[in-house]
């Protein structure tokens, strides 16, 4: 009589299993690449232009040049590629139907959403962490004589700020692929929240625009990476704008968890 080998279902197995299908499916691997080139790429790209630009630009353009927002630029557009794919981890299986197997396999649920928070998160600081230091040292290369050492003030809190903005990014994807679980919608409710949101509250006359958006994910959560971040009144700081970051983050992953637990697969 064969028998059968059965162990409980715990987070590191469940975290084991996402790091499998994170490893293993081409669309999560190329949109990781997408993102690291995306990073390294345009910081490159404008420290290069902008080296070759900045003898010719006004007395007042070179006087407010600076170096360490031209090399992190990129991050701009991974933001995008991280998102996706944050929620394509979710709502992909919601599309292929292989969620079931997931839940069968798991059925207290949750789990399943930690170990992919875990899982996609570690990966984005680890591989953004290492992007951010090649575009920072390439692109201040690149500068020449107005490039800076990351002895600079704000070099340092910049390239750890990064990747950790990145992953709250990532994170945020994914609750967004949980709550929605449609691979189109999550992606455009996304893309609404960090790019369309913002331009929508400028448009509001007055102080109340400075206000809100102050307060917005990727405006709050930016300010980690900005040197220039608390130099302003409205400014909230980098690490306070960080932590309004985290508090979208912890809201919409508390709602996904709810509605993973309350509604059928």
């Amino acid at each position: 009589m064969t028998t059968i080998d059965v162990r409980p279902v715990t987070l590191p197995r469940v975290i084991r299993s996402e790091w499998v299908k994170l490893t293993t499916l081409r669309s999560t691997i190329w949109t990781l690449i997408l993102a690291v080139f995306l990073l390294i790429g345009f910081s490159i790209l404008i420290s290069a232009v902008v080296s070759a630009t900045i003898d010719q630009a006004s007395t007042r353009d070179r006087a407010n040049f600076e170096p360490i927002g031209s090399t992190l630029v990129g991050v701009f557009f991974a933001q995008l590629a991280i998102g996706v794919l944050g929620v394509l981890t979710a709502s992909g299986e919601y599309s292929t139907g292989s969620i079931r197997s997931t839940l069968a396999a798991v059925p207290r649920r949750l789990p399943v959403l930690w170990a992919k928070i875990v899982v996609l998160v570690t990966s984005t600081v680890v591989l953004t962490g290492i992007a951010v230091c090649i575009a920072f040292f390439a692109g201040q290369a690149l500068l020449g004589d107005r490039g800076i050492g990351l002895g600079a003030p704000g070099a340092l809190r910049a390239l750890i700020g990064v990747p950790l903005y990145l992953a709250a990014i990532a994170a945020l994807g994914v609750s967004f692929g949980f709550v929605i679980r449609h691979t189109a919608g999550a992606i455009a409710a996304l893309v609404a929240v960090l790019l369309v949101l913002p331009i929508v509250v400028a448009l509001i006359p007055g102080t109340t625009a400075t206000s809100i958006a102050r307060y917005l994910p990727a405006g709050a959560g930016s300010q980690v990476f900005d040197v220039n971040a608390g130099a302003h009144p409205d400014s909230l700081g980098p690490w306070v704008g960080y932590g309004v970051l985290c508090l979208w983050v912890l809201a919409s992953t508390a709602v996904a968890a709810v509605l993973l637990t309350k509604r059928d697969a």
